[in-house]
């Protein structure tokens, strides 16, 4: 593929084309916070902490970066006063879902994010789809899934695979940013099948 200039907080770089944001920050060792995203899976854009501001033929919007290809004569910034406006909202509204996330502690900080702000929500799972990917596109087993969307979209386990395949497996369980998947996992297993909690026994 052919290169393409960009500039990227201020400093010129080649990119090549077809790469994405993300990307080229990381390659030029500048960090964007980013609870999804996982070099060996493919992007997602779930957690949209990686927000940037970009500007393209005089127009500047808000995009997420491990998602949006480079262009030629692209400018990005990724820590303007509005973007870090944005990824304190996002922090927000993850806290009401897993306020004790240790992740998500440590943006709170960096981003004096209010823990709060937000009604809770009774669940632990921010939906950024870590073991969902990781378990499709790495293990190939398709063991957890999104169910249902929009408001009640959700991580589950499918018993029936998950008994054959997880209790000797559990890759995916470091992945998850708040370890929802663990207690998710203990209560398929003890909900669902005979075969399943058998399996967990032994």
């Amino acid at each position: 593929m052919s290169d393409v200039k960009i500039v990227i907080d201020g400093r010129e770089v080649k990119a090549e084309k077809g790469t994405t944001i993300l990307d080229v920050a990381f390659k030029e060792g500048i960090e964007i916070p980013t609870l999804c995203y996982r070099k060996d899976l493919e992007p997602y854009g779930g957690c949209r902490l990686c927000t940037v501001e970009i500007e393209t033929k005089g127009r500047i919007t808000y995009v997420v970066s491990c998602l949006y290809p480079v262009e030629e004569g692209l400018i990005v910034r990724t820590r303007t006063p509005q973007v870090e406006k944005i990824r304190k909202i996002i922090v927000e509204l993850l806290l009401a879902r897993a306020p004790e996330a240790p992740e998500l502690k440590k943006l709170k900080e960096e981003y004096q994010a209010e823990d709060g702000k937000f009604p809770k929500e009774p669940v632990f799972c921010i939906l950024c789809g870590l073991c969902v990917r990781y378990c499709a596109e790495i293990k190939k087993k398709y063991a957890i899934t999104f169910m249902e969307s929009g408001l009640k979209r959700e991580v589950r386990f499918i018993p029936e695979v998950a008994s054959k395949e997880c209790a000797r497996c559990k890759e995916c369980f470091p992945l998850c940013p708040t370890s929802y998947l663990q207690a998710l996992y203990l209560l398929t297993s003890i909900f669902s099948s005979e075969s399943l909690t058998q399996v967990v026994k032994g």
